[in-house]
Parts: structure tokens; C-alpha cells; sequence
């Protein structure tokens, strides 16, 4: 069933008004992967203009290219965004930078939106992993009224099922009426196992829990280690990465990471305004983050 089985339905709206705070009227649906729904929202909505981070999940950019739209990057203050577009996504914790949205520009976005009628598509992948800083789903401050408001949501990051091809969205139920009905024609359902597996896995917070304090731990080898060779870490308060800077090209900065026996990601994968900083990933083995620590510090 494109739609989802029941159990699976009921196991979704029950995460999304208990652990994601939505109320009021919404709809559901899993979807294969929240990538496929990144690189296709655009295409399925008609959208021709859209509004990107500066700093963002490369996918956003191809989405809107690959839908033929018209794409701008913009910083998260909406007074500055244009008027006259059709999506608007946010990424919140971000990929790369784990910069965690506080309720007050949460808020911003969602009058932004009511004021000029615009979808906001929230991507937070990254929403059960917080260090520090706990950030809000959009759905819990759009306070009920969840009209041109979605959220996407992979098992992916939050369970450790990447090869499951496991997510869903929620929010506005006329959109997500017109996803369903394309996605039924275009065959786009999720297998059996997979939604079962997706039912069970909803309904626990004890290995996400877990999961969430190894990346913290992580995070607390590696952030000295970087600090004391003069490394500025910017936002990474939530998510599975560091975002971090010694105000040199990233390319260079790769290149001495490398020399190391260490793979990091050049901050320009993830736009211009990234060019001069790396995204180091926690998703290495204990013992391999611990020698990267080491190596580093050596």
C-alpha cells in the first residue's frame, strides 16, 4: 500500500503527535527514503521557485534543477527572503553544520509562510540527535494550524536503517492527498518488510536514545582534539557531524586531514558560503573516532 498498512499509519501519526508535538489536522505518508522525497517534492508539486539555505544537503539544489525551477540560496531570516516563490526548505539540525533553528525563527518561518501562502518543506533528519541544544519540529510550532507545513523524517539517521530506504513526511493533509495519488501512479510504495520494520522501530526510543549518546561522546573526543590545534567549531549542536574552520581553503584542509589517514568533506559540497570550513562525520567506529583523536593530537 502506498498509503502505509494501518499499523504502520498509526505507528507514524502516533511518533508524530507524541515525539514531534504535531496537533491538529495532519496527514502521513512513508515515503523511500527521505532523499527520493528531497529530489522529487519540488517535480511532484510543480514548484519554479524555491528557496534554499546557503549552506545545505546538496540534494536541495539538485531538486530544484532537476524539476526545471528557478533556485535561490538564502540565509534563515525570512525578512530578507523574496516573495513570489512556491518552497521554501529548512533544514533543521542542518547537514552540515548542525546548527540547531530556535523557536523564535521557527516562528518566523511559519508567519512567513501564512502571510505569503508558500510551502515549507522542514527536512529534520537529524531531529533525534541533539548535543546541547534541543531543537523543535515545525509541526509543534505551527500550533495546530499545519496548512502549506511539512516535515520529513528518515529512519535512516534515527534508527540506522540508510539500506532500508525507510522515512516519512507529515503535515498539510491536502498536500500530502496530491503526493499520495502521483505516488500511487508513478508505483512508489514501500515493501512489506520494510513498513513493518518501519512499525516496530517507530515505536521505540531506547536505541535511538542509545544512539543519541554515542554521537555525543563522539563529539566530545574529537572537539578538543580540534580545538587545540586551533580549529573553530561553528554551531554542531545537534546531528552526526562537526562543522569546524581554521580560515583556510577546504581543499587545504582536506588535503591535511588526508595526510593523516583521516577522509573529511570539503565545506564547498555544501555551497559557497562552506568553502573555507570540513564537515567531519561521528559515524566511524568508537575506537576509529578515538585514533583520529589521537592522530590529530599527535
Amino acid at each position: 500500500m502506498t498509503a502505509g498498512t494501518n499499523e504502520l499509519r498509526n505507528a507514524i501519526e502516533n511518533y508524530t503527535r507524541n515525539r514531534l508535538g504535531a496537533s491538529g489536522k495532519f496527514d502521513v505518508l512513508p515515503t523511500i527514503g527521505s532523499k527520493e522525497m528531497v529530489a522529487l517534492f519540488p517535480t511532484l508539486i510543480g514548484a519554479k521557485r524555491i528557496l534554499i539555505p546557503k549552506v545545505a544537503y546538496p540534494t536541495y539544489l539538485v531538486s530544484g534543477i532537476f524539476g526545471g525551477a528557478e533556485v535561490k540560496e538564502v540565509d534563515l531570516d525570512p525578512s530578507s527572503w523574496p516573495t513570489g516563490v512556491d518552497l521554501v526548505w529548512i533544514n533543521n539540525p542542518s547537514n552540515p553544520t548542525g546548527r540547531v533553528h530556535t523557536p523564535a525563527e521557527l516562528d518566523a518561518v511559519i508567519n512567513w509562510s501564512r502571510a505569503n501562502r508558500v510551502v515549507i518543506a522542514s527536512d529534520e533528519c537529524y531531529l533525534p540527535f541533539p548535543d546541547g541544544d534541543q531543537s523543535e519540529s515545525i509541526l509543534k510550532r505551527a500550533a495546530g494550524d499545519n496548512s502549506r507545513i511539512l516535515a520529513l523524517h528518515s529512519l535512516s539517521k534515527r534508527s540506522n536503517l540508510a539500506g532500508y530506504r525507510a522515512a516519512f513526511i507529515a503535515g498539510d493533509s491536502e498536500l500530502i492527498r496530491k503526493l499520495l495519488e502521483i505516488r500511487k501512479h508513478l508505483g512508489m510504495m514501500l515493501p512489506l518488510p520494510i513498513q513493518r520494520a518501519m512499525t516496530v522501530a517507530l515505536q521505540d526510543e531506547i536505541h535511538v536514545e542509545k544512539q543519541a549518546d554515542i554521537y555525543r561522546n563522539r563529539r566530545r573526543i574529537l572537539v578538543p582534539a580540534l580545538t587545540k590545534l586551533g580549529f573553530r567549531i561553528e554551531h554542531s549542536q545537534a546531528g552526526l557531524y562537526i562543522w569546524c574552520t581554521r580560515n583556510e581553503s577546504d581543499w587545504e584542509t582536506v588535503a591535511w586531514f588526508a595526510d593523516l589517514g583521516i577522509l573529511v568533506t570539503p565545506g564547498s559540497f555544501y555551497g559557497s558560503a562552506g568553502s573555507k570550513f570540513v564537515r567531519i562525520a561521528l559515524t566511524a567506529t568508537d575506537t576509529q573516532i578515538t585514533e583520529v583523536a589521537q592522530r590529530i593530537g599527535a
